[in-house]
């Protein structure tokens, strides 16, 4: 799914311009996300709190793990953390509700 793409290439963009450009890619204005370490909602918030995650885990990437499911306006995928080349320090599954516009409107994120 397309917008999995832009939501992970926005959690992997280290500069903080392209990262604002990512964010509004692929979330809504008035987007909310949660997990049980952070959270963070609109546009400014999300660019914030990606970047705040990224300055923990320096050189690592996510990419997705699995296909994406999705029915009506949900969307279900699972992802990894790590650095390149090495094993994973993170995984997770996500949640999320689609914008009428194909946006993520809200992400609920858990960590395996």
């Amino acid at each position: 799914m397309q917008i999995v793409e832009k939501y992970l290439a926005a959690w992997n963009e280290r500069d903080t311009g392209a990262r604002r450009a990512a964010v509004e890619a692929a979330f809504d204005p008035a987007a909310a996300y949660k997990d049980p370490l952070m959270q963070g909602a609109g546009h400014e918030g999300l660019e914030a709190m990606i970047g705040a995650a990224q300055g923990l885990f320096p050189g690592h990437r996510f990419e997705l793990s699995g296909a994406p499911a999705s029915h009506n306006d949900m969307l279900r995928f699972s992802w990894t953390l790590g650095a390149p080349g090495a094993d994973p320090v993170a995984r997770g599954t996500d949640i999320a509700v689609l914008a009428a516009d194909g946006r993520l409107a809200s992400v609920t994120g858990f960590l395996d």
